[in-house]
């Protein structure tokens, strides 16, 4: 069965400094964390603050060749996890049909975000992701960290675009998956 998830907030992961996603289920407190790389981090993170950028980033490129092949996202759906990787698959309508491609979770959320798809987790993931997660475990980056955490409830839209403004783009090279 799958439920519906929203981004709860980006975080990093003090052990490995490993950004992290965590997806919660609305309308629940379940949780599901996704550790993702720096790059796919930042475009979450970039969107999640509604910054524009003059030119197409990666995750818009792939909107825009969806759109001009008549494609439209429809959702999201994170499926399973092997080996400690997550697996997702977009579920693309283009005339009449239904298409599901495979992709990694992270470009999955970056891409939702920007055309405000659905995201899905499998239910079983929900209750696998039963590891407790503390303050010291995964925490909000601080100014020295990359990605700095998107929550809108610890960090308003305004706040989050300055910072990443700030950001030099090489800070984002030196985080290792």
């Amino acid at each position: 069965m799958l439920v519906e998830v929203r981004v709860q907030s980006l975080g990093l992961d003090r052990s490995n400094n490993t950004p992290v996603v965590i997806l919660q289920e609305l309308g629940g407190e379940r949780v599901l964390p996704i550790w993702i790389g720096p790059s796919e981090a930042s475009a979450i993170a970039m969107q999640l603050a509604d910054m524009e950028f003059s030119r197409p980033l990666t995750h818009d490129l792939l909107v825009s060749v969806l759109k001009g092949l008549g494609g439209n996202l429809h959702k999201v759906m994170i499926t399973r996890v092997e080996k400690s990787t997550y697996y997702a698959e977009l579920i693309v309508h283009r005339n009449g049909q239904v298409i599901s491609l495979d992709a990694r979770p992270s470009d999955s959320i970056a891409v939702a975000l920007r055309v405000d798809a659905k995201i899905f987790a499998d239910d079983e993931l929900l209750q696998q992701a039963s590891v407790e997660i503390t303050d010291e475990e995964v925490s909000p980056a601080d100014e020295s960290d990359v990605p700095r955490a998107a929550n809108s409830e610890t960090m308003g839209p305004e706040e989050l675009k300055e910072h990443l403004r700030r950001l030099n783009p090489e800070d984002f090279g030196r985080f290792m998956p």
